[in-house]
């Protein structure tokens, strides 16, 4: 299965490189900050999405979508959430927002800054923004490719 994993698009055009990807995948999640119907739409005429608010996300989207979500692709559990406060402490909120769940890979954004970190067990995975580089070194989005058990996730520089 290969999902591609999006965060913090704030309705601007996504580049080639990304809307391919997303056309040529099982799933894609965005971790929100997708700010309003209409990006969001534009995505799901791509592929399957599931996806959490953001936020920057408008009151639309937020009646729409959960603040956080657990999903299962094949054996894999995932906890999705977009992650608030200063970036500095992003990362132990987020670890304890998830503190008590059985996931596998937790995804998140916020900081638009990518990570492909293993902490414990568990992985923590902020794909950046694929079009906005404020507060990060590049432009990117992120692939997980699961096979049964098996998570590879790659963060991937928009070109």
């Amino acid at each position: 299965m290969k999902i591609v994993v999006l965060a913090d698009t704030h309705s601007r055009m996504l580049p080639g490189q990304v809307a391919h990807d997303l056309s040529q995948c099982d799933l894609i999640i965005h971790a929100g900050d997708i700010c309003d119907e209409n990006m969001l739409q534009e995505i799901e005429n791509l592929n399957d999405v599931e996806a959490v608010y953001g936020n920057m996300d408008n009151s639309v989207l937020r009646d729409r979508l959960p603040q956080r979500l657990v999903l299962r692709c094949e054996g894999v559990r995932i906890g999705v959430v977009h992650g608030d406060g200063a970036p500095d402490q992003l990362l132990d909120h987020i670890q304890e927002e998830f503190e008590a769940e059985d996931v596998d890979v937790v995804i998140f954004g916020h900081s638009h800054e990518p990570m492909n970190k293993k902490i414990g067990e568990r992985l923590f995975f902020n794909p950046g923004s694929p079009n906005d580089n404020i507060f990060a070194p590049y432009c990117s989005y992120g692939i997980l490719e699961i096979d049964g058990n098996h998570i590879k996730a790659d963060i991937i520089k928009v070109k």
